[in-house]
């Protein structure tokens, strides 16, 4: 039997960890329609240790193998923390009032701590402390192994990953690399902005019928707080690094100073210091392209500093002794004993 403090504190909890696995308020007016469907949702909250209400500090805890559930979104932790205040959108918006704790409050804020993991089927973060801004709609996550994973891509970071929900972009700080299959990408700093995959796999408009138009930007809109509506996944369209850029397109490495990938191209743009090194033949300069899905590479003259003159590029190509036994040399057959 559940006790009556607990039942009394349900609707609370239920609406702090709402607003944890949304992506962000709903928006007013009828084009709201997707988010608002999507705030509907129940939640389901579990906590082996049971749940706290501080009503002086204005916080609900959940702890012990803490989980939140609504729709397909999901974020574990071995405790939950959200904060919240009086409502300032009151008798304005009823989708938002529906997901504001009873007696005319609103979170602002959601900790998770200790092995968090935050997932959908849009992408999985996992760290060992995160925090979501409500208002900004911008979480960040830190601790040791952060990663985040979609349906393609794979990135990680030493330092921390961040969320800008609003505009779909995620930053991974100190040591950040950006994974699709063989291609990798590293640096200080990964700015990363995705876009919402939406069409099956392999599907086909019918015949003598237009393919049907994407979903519109409210319709699309995320149910947690790194992203992905229901039945979405997401994929990353643009890396820009900076600071110690490294990628790696076996047998190719680039090195420079700043760099931009357009995954849907296969383009990879480095400025400043470049280095693009094959086996032992390596070429230097200051701009260079590199087309992943080619292997073929560029490097044009540029100015390494402004108002100077473009620089010549330069590269060193090392002749490689064919191994014995390797085409082209004396077949082993042939090798005379000692």
């Amino acid at each position: 039997m559940i006790a009556p403090w607990r039942q009394a504190l349900a609707p609370a909890l239920v609406s702090a960890m709402l607003f944890a696995l949304s992506a962000s308020a709903a928006p007013q007016g009828p084009a709201a329609s997707g988010p608002a469907a999507a705030n509907s949702l129940p939640i389901e909250i579990h906590a082996d240790d049971g749940i706290e209400w501080q009503q002086d500090a204005r916080v609900y805890i959940a702890r012990g193998n803490a989980v939140a559930k609504r729709g397909d979104s999901e974020i574990h932790a071995d405790t939950l923390i959200a904060y919240y205040r009086p409502s300032k959108t009151a008798g304005q918006n009823k989708a938002a009032d529906q997901t504001a704790a009873e007696g005319g409050t609103e979170i602002y804020r959601v900790d998770a701590d200790g092995n968090v993991v935050i997932k959908n089927p849009s992408r999985t973060v996992v760290g060992d402390h995160a925090v979501w801004d409500v208002d900004q709609a911008v979480g960040v996550v830190t601790g040791k192994a952060l990663k985040m994973t979609t349906a393609s891509d794979t990135v990680t970071a030493r330092d921390s990953l961040e969320w800008y929900d609003q505009k779909e972009i995620g930053v991974a700080r100190g040591d950040a690399v950006a994974t699709r299959g063989p291609k990798t990408i590293k640096a200080d700093i990964l700015t990363i902005y995705l876009v919402k995959d939406t069409a099956k796999p392999g599907a086909k408009p019918a015949a003598g019928k237009p393919a049907a138009a994407p979903a519109t930007p409210a319709a699309a809109k995320g149910t947690s707080p790194f992203g992905g509506g229901s039945g979405d996944t997401s994929k990353i369209s643009r890396v820009d690094a900076q600071g110690h850029v490294v990628v790696i397109n076996m047998p190719d490495v680039g090195h420079g100073d700043y760099g931009v990938y357009n995954a849907e191209t296969g383009i990879c743009t480095l400025i400043g210091n470049v280095v693009i090194a094959r086996d032992k033949d390596v070429i230097t300069g200051q701009y260079a392209i590199m087309d992943l899905n080619r292997n073929v590479d560029r490097i044009l003259p540029s100015a390494g500093v402004p108002g100077q003159p473009p620089q010549r590029v330069q590269g060193l190509f090392v002749r490689q002794e064919a191994a014995p036994g390797a085409t082209g040399g004396k077949p082993a057959a042939e090798a005379k004993p000692k």
